[in-house]
């Protein structure tokens, strides 16, 4: 029998960064659940567009009901086939959301131009992660 939940196709998300000036990541995002890309100007930008994507998915469910003061509007994604293979201009990581407990993520980073990977428990530990890796410093 398959575990669903370690082989799912929609757990990867490529995250291609292309420019990080003033600590600012911009760049796309690429997910098989996704028809296409979305495009991020600012790490709330990319949150966002995850957790809009990860809710749209309902995979992995959230542990809890989001709060918020607004409602949400469907954007209607579509399932797409091929394989991702882009890259970022500056540096590409996959991510992979295991958990979404306690109103965040858990998952891995992959750093994949240095072949690195990290797990993290928050959404602001993978921030870290990635700035760490974007700056020079490694993950």
């Amino acid at each position: 029998m398959v575990n669903r939940a370690i082989d799912s196709k929609y757990r990867n998300t490529m995250v291609c960064i292309d420019s990080y000036e003033g600590r600012v990541p911009k760049g796309r995002i690429y997910n098989q659940y996704m028809d296409g890309e979305i495009s991020f100007a600012s790490m709330m930008d990319f949150i966002l567009a995850m957790e809009d994507m990860l809710e749209k998915m309902n995979y992995p469910q959230a542990y809890e009901e989001k709060r918020t003061f607004q409602r949400t509007k469907d954007s209607g994604y579509n399932v797409k086939e091929c394989p991702i293979t882009e890259k970022g201009k500056l540096a590409t990581f996959e991510l992979k959301i295991f958990f979404r407990q306690n109103a965040s993520w858990q998952g891995t980073l992959g750093w994949l131009d240095e072949g690195h990977e990290e797990s993290f428990r928050s959404v602001l530990e993978m921030m870290f992660l990635m700035d760490s890796a974007l700056q020079g410093e490694g993950i």
